[in-house]
């Protein structure tokens, strides 16, 4: 093992763990069986913002892509995907787009493995129509604290495999899973631009009795710095996967070749994103979406994941790190979300990256982030004047709405939100302590939120 410093995506709360890369199967059972009282957590890319995957004073398994778990296949005729839990996303697009597959979810990020994927039940711009991840994995192989290996699926172990989808990996380690994906005739998607003046206009162009559910992607861009009559201004985009013909046709149709083609500079101070620079960014990037709606086309990278073209772009909010905030609530609390975000505007938050989306029904999962209803992503740097306070007045908004907060983001609320945001929480408590009844999993998120915590 290696002692080694480690965060979330967003750079704070730094922790030092045990850490070690597992050769194989018995390698993991090892490590579990060893573990100290601050027991053990696997991690993938360590994209998960806050600190769901550190566990301090304790064990971290580093999953490896390809050596723990069965080995990756794709089946051409029926599109499913078996893959190991350590491999990422974007091992598999590139394996699966030029064979005509998609992956059936995808947040952000390509740089996702399929075990934070179930841990998390991440989410994307599709939930509306086709649900989070964890509806599309057809069963998984996870390792308990006992060394026993069991299959999960929706049919069979249904509540371990349910507790297990966005259980925040403290129900054991995911080695693999089976994925069912998504049949494309391209690698481009044919994209629908609209520039949005206000608030309503954006709430009203994404509302479920309008045209959003006919498409399959549809995110909103928000503008949190704009007050006035263009607060919650936004850039509407919305699409689906092109056609071949709408690609273009030829040879290359099912191309793919992302790449990063910026990287972050080594040392960045910590006012480079500041409310004057994201400002005047925020102005640039509304102006420059059509005032009227247009429709284009584009590729997989450009699409789903801007940001990805940006090696290390974390570090653009220097050494303080950020934290990133994700919350739901329900579709009849339109209000809510106004004053929610009436409330950062009004303080003068700079977000760099501010998204709303409309959430489709939640899953059977307990501890699944996805309920029907708005949810709002936004980052702020950590060192922000006055945002603890901020965000726990929203937390109370966000709460006494009915609504809730994403785990794999959260470096923030605290344990009462848990309680009250997921009424599902005491269930997931009782399955997860049937396959780990001696409590070795564990992690630093784990442990502000006290989740293993009764009561």
């Amino acid at each position: 093992m290696t002692k080694q410093r480690l965060s979330g995506w967003g750079r704070t709360a730094w922790t030092v763990s045990d850490t070690v890369v597992p050769a194989d199967v018995e390698a993991i059972r090892t490590v579990v069986a060893a573990s100290p009282h601050r027991g053990v957590i696997a991690r993938g890319l360590g994209r998960s913002y806050g600190a769901a995957a550190q566990n301090a004073g304790g064990s971290v398994l580093l999953m490896p892509g390809t050596a723990v778990g069965a080995p990756y296949s794709l089946d051409d005729n029926t599109g499913i995907v078996t893959a190991p839990a350590g491999m990422s996303l974007d091992d598999i697009l590139r394996d699966s787009v030029p064979r005509g597959w998609f992956v059936p979810v995808t947040p952000g990020t390509r740089f996702v493995t399929v075990g934070g994927a179930i841990a998390s039940d991440i989410h994307g711009k599709n939930h509306h129509f086709d649900g989070s991840f964890g509806q599309h994995v057809r069963s998984m192989r996870v390792l308990l604290s006992s060394g026993e290996i069991v299959r999960l699926s929706p049919e069979e172990n249904a509540a371990w495999f349910w507790a297990t989808v966005g259980g925040m990996g403290l129900t054991g380690v995911v080695l693999d899973a089976e994925i069912r994906t998504l049949k494309i005739g391209s690698s481009r998607v044919r994209v629908e631009t609209e520039r949005l003046t206000d608030f309503d206009a954006v709430v009203a162009a994404m509302s479920s009795d309008g045209a959003d559910d006919t498409y399959r992607y549809s995110v909103a861009w928000v503008d949190l710095v704009a007050t006035g009559r263009s607060m919650g201004r936004g850039v509407l985009t919305r699409g689906d996967h092109a056609t071949a013909a709408e690609a273009g046709g030829g040879d290359d149709v099912l191309a793919y070749d992302p790449k990063v083609r910026l990287a972050a500079p080594p040392w960045v101070p910590n006012q480079l994103l500041n409310k004057l620079s994201i400002k005047a960014f925020n102005e640039v990037w509304y102006r420059k979406a059509p005032s009227r709606r247009h429709v284009g086309i584009e590729s997989i990278p450009t699409f789903f994941h801007p940001l990805d073209g940006v090696r290390q772009w974390n570090t653009l909010y220097g050494s303080q790190g950020f934290i990133q905030y994700q919350f739901i609530v329900p579709l009849g609390q339109v209000e809510v979300l106004r004053r929610v975000i009436e409330a950062f505007s009004g303080q003068g938050v700079a977000s760099f990256l501010a998204v709303l989306k409309r959430m489709g029904p939640q899953n059977a999962a307990p501890m699944s982030f996805p309920t029907e209803g708005w949810t709002l992503t936004l980052d702020m740097a950590a060192g922000l004047r006055g945002l603890p306070e901020l965000l726990a007045r929203v937390d109370t908004m966000v709460l006494d709405a009915g609504g809730r907060h994403y785990l794999a983001k959260d470096s923030h609320v605290a344990p009462s939100a848990v309680r009250r945001g997921y009424p599902r929480f005491a269930e997931w408590q009782e399955v997860r302590a049937e396959m780990d009844p001696t409590g070795r999993w564990n992690s630093d998120l784990a442990r502000r939120l006290g989740l293993m915590e009764k009561g």
